[in-house]
């Protein structure tokens, strides 16, 4: 068929053709605006080079997308909103809110002093206000807006205008609340003072049961001849200075810790008849111990009560401690109150100035016949056979014992007064502390050093108190320097009568336990924790305690 000519041709197709191609450049027109103003809007968020724009169906899947990440960013800085930082901002009104808020205290105190109870009050109210708003944004993690915190800022700068018009100023706000917070320490120190003035009243009181028992122990002293003519047999005894033997010796005026300390060491004991006790106590409880003593059985130990008032080389022309009890000047800083806030109370307990607790320091003339004995004090359990301790090597010293500076900060500069040229000249501050309550003392090299001479000497050094505050201690750190052996820490552990934290291990592991501190087994104040090492080598079948316990 031939083609026709163009003049003959349909003119309505090219029209119809024409008028597509205009409309898809005017959709493709409008398709790149759009896109224009759509990537002017969202440059900061979004940078994507437009390749194709001869199509709309691009334009309508870009906008969702934006919008889907949009969102998410939102959702990221809403959750990643630092409330502290909010608050620290200088421009935020959270800061401007907690400013206020702090300020309006401090006034409401001024404000109380001087009775004035309404601004007090309202100034309270708007504080509660502000918390609320405070807490609230940080709940939900997006700032304080200025509709919020526009009023409550208002509110109380108005309060805080009304204080300072009633001249609550800035100066009297911080006269007022140092004069409060210098009260404030003031009473701390005291209730610090006076609490650990109560926990050492609670620690040397006597318990109602041991009371009970030492008067019946007494009765049975002076009632009972026979206990009387036991203790005078046994006092002659040639096994109490047969250096074959095992020799203990304890210094205490407690009956039923001391029972403890022999039970819990006999029962432990691989050959118990072997052992001999030496124990010296004061007239007080003299008959007290013997009565207990002899009418018991400690699985066939030899057992010695001794009282310090029969020792009549122990006096004041000999030692240096019995001499400065007897001055009164010493006797009123000791024993005239707690006056002194810079001393701590439990460095001037009796229990320090005790005669009894400063004989372990005269053992060689209490017991110049023996060569060797194993020093307990009163507060410790004895877990293991301790007669491996008479064969240990002390190397020429004259005291061997565990040492405590690997536990804290025990070593001498802790217990004595360096400032001193005395002490600072002869000895290191570093050196490593050691215990007392369970030392091995060599005899024969005690009295080669001239021990009790040298602590006879650091004892005069110290009469006015400036070398150590008190205890035995310190002037046992000075007495022994250079003369102690160090054992292993599986020997003694201490810190019973303190420490809650001890390790389970580390006390399954000891021969000795140790209750030093305020909290001792036989107190309801001692940790419950310890307490059934001490009470199983108590003997509760005995009718005095069962009476006493009950009653």
């Amino acid at each position: 068929m031939r083609r026709r000519a163009a003049e003959y041709r349909r003119p309505v197709r090219r029209r119809f053709s024409n008028w597509i191609w205009a409309l898809f450049g005017l959709f493709s027109v409008a398709g790149l605006v759009l896109l224009v103003v759509n990537h002017n809007q969202h440059e900061d968020r979004v940078e994507q080079p437009v390749l194709m724009m001869n199509n709309l169906f691009i334009i309508f899947h870009i906008e969702p997308a934006i919008m889907e990440r949009n969102t998410r960013l939102e959702q990221v800085a809403h959750e990643s909103l630092n409330f502290t930082e909010e608050i620290l901002s200088a421009r935020s009104f959270s800061r401007q809110l907690a400013e206020q808020m702090t300020l309006a205290k401090a006034y409401v105190i001024i404000a109380k002093e001087h009775n004035n109870l309404h601004l007090a009050w309202e100034l309270s109210s708007k504080i509660r206000s502000c918390q609320l708003l405070l807490s609230t944004a940080a709940m939900r993690g997006e700032p304080v807006t200025l509709e919020e915190a526009e009023p409550i800022i208002k509110s109380l700068s108005y309060l805080i205008f009304r204080a300072e018009d009633a001249h609550y100023d800035i100066a009297t706000t911080i006269m007022t609340m140092k004069s409060h917070i210098q009260a404030l320490e003031e009473r701390a120190n005291a209730a610090t003072v006076q609490s650990t003035v109560f926990g050492q009243l609670a620690a040397e009181a006597l318990p109602k049961s041991l009371h009970c028992l030492n008067v019946k122990l007494t009765a049975d002293w002076l009632k009972k001849p026979y206990l009387q003519r036991l203790a005078d047999e046994k006092r002659n005894s040639p096994r109490l200075v047969d250096n074959n033997t095992y020799h203990f010796c304890l210094f205490s005026d407690n009956v039923v810790a001391t029972s403890v300390v022999v039970n819990s060491t006999v029962s432990n004991a691989d050959h118990p008849k072997q052992l001999v006790f030496h124990i010296v106590t004061n007239g007080i409880n003299y008959g007290t111990m013997q009565a207990w003593f002899q009418s018991n059985d400690f699985k066939g130990s030899t057992i010695e009560v001794q009282n310090i008032e029969e020792f009549s080389w122990f006096n004041a022309s000999y030692s240096p401690i019995m001499k400065q009890l007897l001055d009164a000047d010493s006797r009123d800083f000791y024993f005239g109150g707690y006056q002194d806030m810079d001393v701590v109370p439990k460095l001037r307990s009796p229990k320090y100035l005790s005669l009894l607790n400063h004989l372990r320091f005269y053992i060689p003339e209490i017991y110049p016949q023996l060569e060797k004995v194993v020093f307990l004090d009163d507060d410790v359990v004895v877990q293991k056979d301790l007669t491996p301790l008479f064969s240990l090597e002390l190397h020429g010293n004259v005291n061997g014992a565990v040492e405590t500076c690997l536990e804290a900060f025990h070593r001498y500069y802790k217990y004595l007064n360096f400032s001193n040229p005395i002490i600072s000249a002869k000895f290191d501050p570093q050196a490593c502390g050691w215990a007392f309550g369970m030392n091995v003392f060599d005899l024969i090299a005690w009295k080669k050093a001239n021990v009790t001479a040298r602590y006879h000497y650091w004892q005069e050094q110290n009469a006015n108190g400036t070398l150590w505050r008190l205890g035995t201690l310190p002037p046992g750190l000075l007495t022994f320097y250079g003369l102690t052996e160090p054992l292993d820490r599986r020997w003694h552990v201490l810190g019973l009568g303190y420490d809650l934290n001890i390790d389970n291990r580390l006390i399954e592991s000891a021969a000795v336990v140790h209750f030093n501190g305020f909290m001792k087994p036989w107190l309801k104040l001692a940790i419950g924790r310890y307490k059934p090492l001490w009470e199983r080598y108590v003997n509760q079948s005995h009718p005095y305690l069962q009476d006493c316990v009950t009653s």
